[in-house]
């Protein structure tokens, strides 16, 4: 294969495409969607098949427990790819959506509108359902799509692909709508960040620090990403211990190689002793790695003493840092230093702490009494999403169908000319 050639093909495709979808009416965006679902059930054993083939090359090589948990594949997890491509159908149509309109005092209207951003490149590690989601995202918010996804979950993207075309077709709208990488040389991700000759206008990252930081540094469009998923949740004095309890378990174990999991815990040195006990404990009967500063180590058996370095570290395993703090100034002081703007939560039932959480802390998404697993697009109500953005221009937090468009502005007049 000639990559070079293979993906300037691809890029020119994707802007004919996008051209189109750009003025496609939003019946058969979602028809398309829709029918992409009904194929994923219908195909779920060959998609089954093909994850195992995945899953079999990643066990050879020796994956982490938490890598082959992103890539693993279950009915349930397939069905709730199809359920999560239904809700994205379902979605109001951002293309042509009036954001705001306003009129001057020549009689000019000026309206601010939604358009699509054209050519997305999407590239991922693992996840198999990033091919869905990325698909039928672009696909709703009027953008072609260009996905690369890991060579561990090939097969798995490739057979969710398929079904991907099939609503394409269901719906006549163009195959390059939505186009997979076909080939997991590492070759084509440095083609699709020189840009494909202009053809290529954002590119949003899903995977390992390594992955994104190749890319931010490397892409000549711009990106949309997180680096780090280095998530913070602090337990305030007037917290309650059985929530506490239950947040903070669900936000470290419930699948603790997500970017929405918790990596550091702190904990208010007013709270009282036996509650900061009782959290530790939990943890560690739930088989989680609990690495304690000096203090916490004195009054909990079996915790690892926490470097600096724990601090900065995104586990994305079952391992938490754990520090006791002196009140929330020190929680907010602390969080803005090691932070990687992506999720924080407080517990408390203090609302004026609370507030003053939220507002002080420069995150992307910040939490009151909720777990930080919960920072995931379709839990926001978007569907789903391509992934978590944690800079400040364009995008930010999930990215879902609003984030993948953009807005020109529209001005009506009666023949108005403006004076010399």
């Amino acid at each position: 294969m000639n990559i070079a050639k293979t993906m300037e093909e691809m890029g020119q495709t994707a802007r004919a495409s996008a051209r189109i979808l750009a003025t496609t009416d939003d019946h058969a965006k979602s028809t398309a969607i829709r029918s992409a679902a009904q194929t994923i059930i219908k195909r779920t054993d060959q998609i089954l098949i093909a994850n195992r083939q995945d899953l079999d090359e990643a066990e050879k090589a020796n994956l982490s427990p938490a890598m082959l948990d992103r890539l693993k594949l279950s009915p349930a997890l397939i069905n709730g790819i199809a359920a999560g491509l239904d809700t994205i159908a379902e979605l109001p149509n951002p293309v042509g959506q009036v954001i705001s309109t306003s009129k001057r005092p020549n009689g000019l209207r000026i309206d601010r509108v939604r358009t699509p951003l054209g050519v997305i490149g999407v590239i991922y590690e693992s996840r198999p359902n990033v091919t869905a989601d990325a698909g039928a995202l672009c696909l709703k918010s009027g953008n072609a799509v260009i996905l690369r996804g890991g060579s561990d979950s090939y097969h798995s993207a490739k057979a969710i692909h398929e079904c991907l075309l099939e609503g394409l077709r269901s719906a006549n709208l163009p195959p390059a709508s939505i186009q997979l990488v076909p080939t997991t040389d590492r070759a084509a991700v440095g083609e699709l960040l020189k840009g494909l000759s202009g053809n290529l206008d954002v590119v949003v990252p899903r995977g390992g620090k390594g992955l994104v930081s190749r890319i931010q540094k490397e892409s000549r469009v711009p990106v949309f990403a997180h680096l780090d998923g280095i998530c913070h949740l602090y337990i305030d004095q007037d917290a309650s211990l059985e929530m506490a309890i239950e947040i903070v378990l669900n936000s470290k174990m419930r699948r603790p190689g997500i970017c929405g999991a918790a990596e550091t815990l702190l904990i208010d040195t007013a709270w009282p002793a036996q509650h900061v006990r009782a959290i530790v404990q939990s943890l560690q009967q739930a088989g989680c790695e609990v690495r304690a500063d000096a203090l916490i180590q004195k009054n909990v058996e079996g915790c690892l003493p926490a470097s600096e370095s724990d601090w900065n570290t995104e586990y994305l395993d079952s391992i938490i840092s754990v520090k006791l703090i002196n009140g929330v100034g020190e929680a907010i002081e602390h969080i803005n230093q090691y932070s990687s703007h992506h999720t924080e939560s407080i517990i408390t039932n203090n609302d004026e702490t609370a507030s003053r959480f939220l507002n002080q802390i420069d995150s992307a998404i910040l939490m009151h009494n909720a777990s930080t697993q919960f920072a995931d697009g379709g839990e926001f109500g978007m569907g789903a999403e391509i992934g978590i953005a944690t800079g400040k221009m364009h995008a930010r937090g999930p990215v879902g169908v609003e984030q993948l468009t953009c807005f020109n502005y529209r001005v009506y007049g009666s023949g108005q000319i403006r004076p010399s």
